[in-house]
């Protein structure tokens, strides 16, 4: 199997729910297709935290992965976030999403790491359990360094040279571990495409990767496409205007108490822009109310990002 193409915006959808918080399948290929449609998203990656993955059942993932697969027509691979906690149970997952379509695995920490860090070499054998179990090509994920989930070097490299690992989405936020790291990274595997997951603060890392793995590709696809554009050109002061426009939506949906409040702001912003009919979202997430909403919504204004008249014209 081909190596996945990376090099360009990777969206982490939102997952779509009716009113009464069921999984609207038919909303969810309605973004597949939108996303999938525009040239430079070279995959979508689902069940993640924007995604709100880890508050589906089973039979939920595996059915929206299928959904996913069936929308996109080949045009894009699926790459499912896979969050089990123990190392068996992780490779099962897997191994199922494999099945209903996924081509990669964003390889989440177990959780359990979070709050009391991990052993030596658990991190590798997670990563190897999947790929030999289930044939997804992984992507390391690196968590931000105030976490004990957030992986020393030596171990990124170790991940970042198995068999089957293709990516690093990183998302340390700290810029001086992301200075020494990242060149260490590309030094020990050159073929690995990096990643960056800094939704807060993109423009610092735009001109160091071979693309964006983003929540906020929900929501302004089409400005991070023509971004990544500008810093792979080492094009400081186009990124930087796209940058500029950008900054109060950054500020509405990513500037908030809790990043948790994101994945709400990214479907409040889905129905500013048509693409969602209402932003129902699952316990433990909670309504922003009405004055985020107005605030979310002028954001949007502000930048000049409207609705997404072709979406709806095909409907």
């Amino acid at each position: 199997m081909p190596t996945m193409d990376l090099r360009g915006l990777s969206p982490a959808p939102v997952t779509a729910f009716t009113r009464d918080g069921e999984v609207d399948y038919p909303a969810n290929a309605r973004i597949a297709k939108w996303l999938a449609g525009m040239d430079g998203v070279k995959s979508l990656v689902i069940l993640g935290h924007a995604g709100e993955g880890t508050f589906l059942t089973e039979e939920e993932r595996l059915k929206l992965i299928r959904t996913y697969f069936e929308a996109v027509d080949g045009r894009v691979p699926i790459i499912a976030g896979i969050t089990g906690e123990g190392t068996r149970v992780a490779a099962e997952e897997a191994k199922k999403c494999k099945s209903a379509g996924a081509t990669g695995a964003l390889v989440y920490p177990n959780h359990g790491w979070l709050r009391f860090g991990f052993q030596k070499g658990a991190p590798q054998d997670r990563y190897k359990a999947i790929w030999q179990e289930s044939g997804l090509q992984c992507i390391l994920f690196q968590y931000p360094d105030a976490t004990k989930a957030s992986y020393d070097l030596d171990t990124q490299l170790a991940i970042a040279t198995q068999d089957g690992v293709v990516a690093t989405k990183n998302g340390v936020r700290n810029m001086k571990r992301w200075y020494v790291e990242i060149p260490e990274l590309k030094k020990a595997n050159p073929n690995l495409q990096i990643l960056s997951c800094h939704d807060e603060w993109l423009l610092p890392t735009m001109f160091d990767v071979d693309g964006l793995l983003v929540g906020y590709g929900n929501i302004t696809p089409e400005l991070l496409i023509d971004l990544i554009e500008a810093g792979k050109a080492q094009n400081y002061p186009e990124a930087r205007r796209i940058f500029e426009r950008l900054l109060p939506v950054t500020r509405a949906v990513y500037h908030r108490g809790s990043h948790m409040e994101g994945t709400v702001a990214l479907k409040l912003g889905l129905v500013h822009r048509g693409v969602l009919d209402h932003a129902t979202i699952r316990e433990p997430l909670k309504n922003l109310g009405e004055k985020a909403e107005a605030e979310i919504f002028a954001a949007f204004d502000a930048a000049g990002i409207g609705r997404v008249e072709q979406l709806l014209a095909a409907e």
